[in-house]
């Protein structure tokens, strides 16, 4: 069996290389956006193991920003 390959390379001009960087950023400052959001959600609901009650513990609604908020109408 003879497996060929082959190798194509991008010369865009200055025009597709704006739209191409500018499409990255966008893609970039939305991953970094929705990152924040996830380890903010995920901070505001752990607890430290030595303080964690080991019969029951209160599981935080989703819609509350952290534990000090009130819950959300």
């Amino acid at each position: 069996m003879l497996t060929l390959t082959y190798e194509y390379k991008l010369i865009p001009d200055k025009k597709q290389i704006e739209v191409i960087e500018h499409t990255l950023s966008v893609c970039r400052s939305v991953w970094n956006y929705a990152l924040r959001e996830r380890k903010d959600w995920f901070k505001s609901r752990k607890s430290p193991v030595n303080t964690c009650s080991l019969i029951q513990e209160y599981i935080i609604s989703p819609d509350q920003k952290s534990r000090g908020s009130s819950p959300a109408l």
